[in-house]
């Protein structure tokens, strides 16, 4: 959801002359969007300051701006702390960004825009086009949580679930593709908790699936608690709906995801995998995990292990448990370090494990892939296939933004290689 809403800031400051610019020393405006899942974000915020700082030791201040969740969680303090910052701005509040950086231009005022005024930024928003358009872009539908897992900051940096209206929606994903764009990754906090006027996310899935030139959809980040069996119908009954699906669980350990507030068991989570791949046989998983949970023991972590092991996700994100100020989980006795460190290695070599084997039985086979570029100096293209695997082919065609099935000959860990398939030519095959 960050690079979405970066790119739709780079919209708005257009408004007020401003461009994009690859090389730090030539910038008025330095704008860092941030993350704050886990601790480290906080940190890399204070480390990008201070390389500023030395960047333009003996050049003209250029005017700072921190944005995002560790903006909308620290604000007060990073002004306080850090004075080289000029302005605060949460991820509600980002489309106040033009008056804030005029103010500073002006008067020297320093800012913080913390206020949850979702509704307001997505009316301004709409009135901005969405100019950033790839083979395959982002596009928000939804932002905010009502589940307060304990672990989890969203609630308190994004607010309350809020759904845009399919309208809008649409409207933007039509700005995309006519742009270019010919796959849409929905994004939200919890996106399958959207809901518009009793219109859901099944419902928006088919709407955007009339768009004629959208060849595929997905959509990102899932809960279990809403993974409702409408939504479980509409993988079978739409072929732009991608056969992949990263639905977080956590923990294997229904003991801990009660300790989280997760409000869903593992045995509810298997019923939804379980539903998906009758309904859809080709389909595929990935998952977060939280390592070192407290008070996650051996056989909880066991039980973590033995899910990863029946699911076999295609990918999986897994990190220790990271205490954010303010979470109900902040003030826990954590687990020893070194074991939940010996933990996750166990937890990542199994993983890793899993996803070789996955790649492996990939080689020799069909998959089909849309290509979002040319690679740089190179007669070589990028794209990605049905489930989010990136794919890499040489071709004298000119592949981008186009579907073609491409034979894979051979993998490494983070992707597949492989050639043109004679079978795009003994086919009738749009792309």
């Amino acid at each position: 959801m960050n690079e979405y809403d970066s790119n739709r800031i780079l919209d708005l400051v257009k408004k007020i002359n401003y461009i994009s610019t690859l090389n730090i020393e030539e910038a008025d405006c330095y704008i860092l969007n941030t993350c704050h899942i886990r601790e480290k974000a906080t940190h890399k915020v204070y480390h990008d300051i201070g390389r500023i700082k030395k960047r333009f030791k003996d050049k003209k201040k250029p005017i700072t701006v921190i944005a995002g969740c560790v903006a909308q969680a620290e604000g007060d303090i990073l002004l306080e702390k850090e004075k080289y910052i000029d302005a605060v701005v949460g991820p509600q509040s980002y489309h106040k960004i033009n008056k804030i950086i005029l103010d500073i231009e002006k008067d020297k005022i320093k800012s913080n825009a913390t206020e949850f005024d979702v509704i307001e930024k997505f009316d301004n928003l709409n009135l901005v086009k969405n100019s950033n358009s790839n083979v395959s872009s982002f596009l928000t539908i939804q932002e905010g949580c009502d589940k307060f897992c304990k672990f989890c900051v969203v609630p308190y940096t994004r607010g309350p679930e809020f759904s845009r209206s399919p309208e809008e929606i649409f409207s933007e994903a039509e700005q995309l593709v006519d742009n270019g764009s010919r796959e849409l990754t929905l994004l939200g906090q919890n996106v399958n908790a959207y809901n518009h006027n009793d219109i859901r996310l099944s419902g928006l899935l088919n709407l955007l699936s009339k768009i004629k030139d959208l060849k595929r959809i997905r959509y990102s980040t899932s809960h279990p608690k809403d993974f409702t069996s409408d939504l479980i119908e509409v993988h079978g009954n739409s072929l732009k709906i991608m056969p992949l699906v990263h639905l977080p669980v956590q923990s294997g350990s229904n003991k801990i995801l009660d300790k989280m507030n997760r409000k869903h068991t593992i045995e509810e989570y298997f019923q939804i995998i379980s539903k998906l791949k009758d309904i859809k046989k080709n389909i595929q998983f990935s998952s977060d995990f939280i390592i070192g949970y407290p008070g996650e023991t051996d056989e909880d972590f066991n039980l973590t292990m033995s899910l990863m092991e029946k699911i076999r996700f295609i990918n999986s994100y897994s990190f220790i448990f990271s205490a954010r100020p303010g979470t109900p989980s902040a003030d826990l006795k954590k687990i020893d370090q070194n074991i939940t460190k010996k933990r996750l290695m166990i937890f990542q070599k199994l993983a890793e494990k899993i996803k070789k084997d996955y790649r492996s039985q990939l080689i020799g086979t069909n998959v089909k892939v849309l290509f979002e570029n040319k690679i740089k100096n190179q007669n070589m293209y990028f794209g990605r296939d049905e489930h989010y695997n990136s794919v890499i082919v040489s071709s004298n065609e000119d592949l981008k933004g186009k579907i073609r099935h491409i034979k894979v000959d051979k993998c490494n860990m983070n992707t597949l290689f492989g050639k043109v398939s004679s079978i795009n030519k003994m086919k009738n095959f749009a792309a």
